[in-house]
């Protein structure tokens, strides 16, 4: 079991670094085109920017916490590396199917990979939050104003 939590843990650093070179990326490159987002093509590029960029974030996260399961786990669970893709998935997401089970100690593992995975996906939500608040400042102006 404290294989399981130490794995656990590490992965979780790995995916908070990916997640900040992520985030960081798509604010300087938000930062950088600011002046392309003047219209309403350009929020909407701005937003979906913003969304895809997360999501693509998110998969390679998911990806390597596969890699792992695969590795560290493997035998007839993961027999196919689509199969740890789809279970990291739905564990890093907190769906939890359970049409895929890991047995044993192994299963601290997915405890930490959920926890890790509803940090990253707060996070991604404060970023997506902090785009729109600026779309819709620039809009509509501060409606904080009297």
């Amino acid at each position: 079991m404290l294989i399981a939590i130490g794995l656990g843990l590490l992965l979780a650093v790995v995916t908070i670094a990916i997640h900040a070179v992520g985030t960081s990326t798509i604010i300087r490159l938000l930062q950088s085109h600011s002046e392309s987002y003047n219209s309403r093509i350009g929020e909407l590029k701005a937003l979906t920017f913003a969304a895809v960029g997360l999501l693509v974030t998110h998969i390679v996260e998911t990806v390597v916490w596969a890699l792992a399961y695969s590795m560290a786990v493997g035998g007839p669970t993961f027999s196919k590396l689509e199969d740890a893709v789809y279970f990291s998935t739905v564990t890093f997401t907190t769906l939890g199917y359970g049409d895929i089970v890991i047995e044993g100690d192994w299963r601290m593992l997915c405890a930490c990979q959920a926890m890790t995975g509803l940090l990253v996906f707060g996070w991604s939500t404060a970023l997506l939050f902090a785009v729109v608040e600026r779309v819709w400042k620039h809009r509509f102006g501060d409606s904080n104003e009297s």
